[in-house]
């Protein structure tokens, strides 16, 4: 569908942010069918992406709120149905008990794998057609938006 059948009064810029809009929309349908396979929701495959790539499989939730953009609140409830499957372990921050620290079990470590290849076939779907260079120009771009001083 083109963008002028419905929208030749938007700006050029609204209608790039609408098309971020929409690709992300659409990438997340498709993993999110892939994660239910799994029981888990996007949210939840996200945090364990995070503690995937920290070290040790091991982060506070302060700092995987700040990197998800996601409130403390959401992230509670996200956290405990991962603990409750056996995904994480949550536990206190001895030098702070108001800060929670979070694990990645062998369990989450092993469903992270299980779903890697599929969600890849997803992505590539995406970005085959384009060179390295070019979706790292992109990623440049996207990051630059996303991290502007409100």
């Amino acid at each position: 569908m083109s963008d002028s059948t419905y929208s030749s009064d938007m700006s050029i810029d609204e209608r790039v942010m609408m098309a971020i809009v929409r690709v992300a929309e659409r990438f997340k349908k498709e993993a999110s069918a892939i994660l239910k396979n799994y029981e888990l929701t996007f949210p939840q495959y996200n945090v364990l992406r995070v503690l995937d790539a920290s070290k040790d499989g091991q982060n506070t939730m302060k700092n995987i709120n700040r990197i998800m953009l996601v409130s403390s609140a959401n992230m509670t409830g996200i956290t405990k149905r991962l603990e409750k499957i056996g995904f994480i372990n949550r536990k206190n921050v001895p030098e702070d008990d108001r800060l929670k620290s979070l694990e990645l079990t062998e369990k989450g470590r092993l469903v992270l794998r299980r779903i890697s290849d599929k969600k890849e076939d997803i992505v590539k779907k995406y970005l085959a057609k384009y060179s390295n260079e070019q979706k790292s120009e992109l990623l440049v771009m996207l990051r630059e938006i996303l991290y502007l001083e409100n």
